[in-house]
């Protein structure tokens, strides 16, 4: 596949008012975008501005790239632990190093074996720890660290070479056949994501097409639903392996208490996984803002009865803005027509 894409309309054609800030009787901000919800026939339930705007999903379908870890046999006998990790974006804290690191021990490699590269740790315990005792990043810490542990063991049963992030890679290879069959689309082309592994392109409707399969997957159907599933129950499981503490995936997923798995992505992508619903939701806001990203996904949630809307992480996303003296100073809100 190459990465010279054709001719792809521009992401904000068709895009639509999602998220509003208001401070005082001014709107500050105003950001712009796309949702979809989807069900696992295809079928579009209902969406906003271009359902096919062509995105790249960035670390939102970790959980695709994960599916032929277990798909192959390669991961057969991974704990739950690992599945969350394997589709984590995770803050680098100690537990999210030191159980990457045991993953790595237990297949034989170490971590000059990864090929995400370095990254600081967000977490903030595990930087004042480094800095209290002179240690130093290195790629444990980078927040794609349980992905590429599980590109290492899919590489280990693929028998492939040491450069698991080129993209005609047999683990990359691998990784598009099932991509392209769980999104019911051809990808037009790939970037390189932050971790250096290529990050395939898609329309954003096929996106939330692939997370209503994750949605209405069983530990009783076909092979390839019983590991939608073992992915998905392991990240609405372990919610603070998937991001980490103060982060919105995991604190939206505790929150919600087992309803549903969301996972964000870099540049304001955000999907989410309803099995009790069966759908599956993706959203990108095009100015690449985290933050209306969040306030976004939270207002799906609510609309689609997997978040209660009284419950005290909302506002945190949604609701009052206040000064770090308690001042009321503005709103965050959903603009009219969305959610």
């Amino acid at each position: 596949m190459s990465n010279k894409m054709p001719n792809i309309p521009s992401l904000d054609l068709g895009s639509v008012p999602l998220i509003e800030l208001w401070r005082g009787d001014i709107l500050e901000s105003l950001h712009r975008g796309h949702a979809v919800v989807a069900r696992d026939s295809g079928e579009i339930v209902e969406s906003w501005g271009n359902a096919d705007a062509v995105i790249y999903p960035r670390s939102s379908c970790k959980m695709v790239q994960a599916l032929p870890l277990l798909e192959t046999g390669a991961g057969r006998d991974l704990r739950p632990e690992q599945l969350a990790l394997a589709c984590a974006s995770h803050q680098g804290a100690h537990s999210h190093v030191t159980r990457v690191a045991s993953w790595l021990n237990d297949m034989g490699l170490s971590e000059s074996d990864l090929r995400c590269g370095c990254q600081d740790p967000q977490d903030i315990a595990e930087r004042d720890h480094l800095i209290k005792t002179g240690g130093t990043p290195c790629q444990l810490h980078n927040n794609c660290s349980g992905k590429h542990a599980g590109f290492l063991m899919l590489n280990r049963h693929l028998k492939g070479e040491a450069e698991y992030t080129l993209p005609d890679h047999p683990v990359q290879t691998t990784i598009l056949n099932t991509f392209e069959e769980v999104t019911g689309t051809s990808s037009p082309g790939y970037g390189i994501d932050g971790c250096s592994a290529p990050n395939f392109a898609t329309k954003l409707s096929a996106l939330a097409y692939a997370m209503a399969q994750f949605a209405s997957a069983t530990d009783s159907g076909s092979s390839r639903s019983r590991a939608m599933f073992a992915l998905r129950e392991a990240m609405i499981q372990h919610p603070d392996l998937v991001a980490g503490e103060t982060r919105a995936c995991t604190d939206l997923m505790r929150a919600m208490g087992g309803r549903a798995a969301i996972k964000t992505g870099a540049e304001a992508v955000f999907v989410a996984i309803l099995p009790e619903q069966r759908l599956g939701i993706a959203l990108k806001i095009i100015d690449g803002g985290v933050r209306a990203a969040e306030a976004a996904i939270t207002a799906l949630l609510i609309r689609h009865g997997a978040l209660d809307a009284d419950h005290p992480v909302v506002q945190r996303f949604l609701g009052p803005l206040t000064s770090r003296r308690g001042l009321h100073a503005g709103h965050t809100c959903t603009a009219p027509g969305f959610a």
